[in-house]
């Protein structure tokens, strides 16, 4: 017999119908879910991270200078007229440090 035979000989039938739907939750988890969850990990990280004086840019293309941290706030600096505005702090995108802003 071959090796698929006696798999198939082994399992019960019942188990043998839902393996090909077992396997593409497994591939989706692999592919998809798990690199989301690390980066969103990654992104809260980040957030927990800032202090003034970083230079940050939002979701919406704003990029500024921390000026104070609220809980669920930031201050930002604009240049070139040095206006002050406040954003939500999960509208932060990311943090360009001052090597990349050159």
């Amino acid at each position: 017999m071959t090796p698929t035979l006696l798999l198939a000989a082994a399992l019960p039938p019942g188990v043998l119908q839902f393996l090909p739907f077992v396997l593409i939750i497994v591939v989706f988890y692999f592919l998809l879910i798990r690199p989301n969850q690390k980066r969103q990990q990654t992104w809260q990280q980040m957030l927990g991270n800032l202090k003034s004086g970083d230079r940050v840019t939002t979701n919406g293309g704003i990029r500024g200078t921390i000026l104070s941290i609220k809980d669920d706030a930031i201050t930002l600096r604009v240049a070139p007229d040095n206006i002050k505005i406040e954003v939500v702090k999960s509208a932060i995108a990311s943090v360009t440090t001052d090597e990349a802003a050159k």
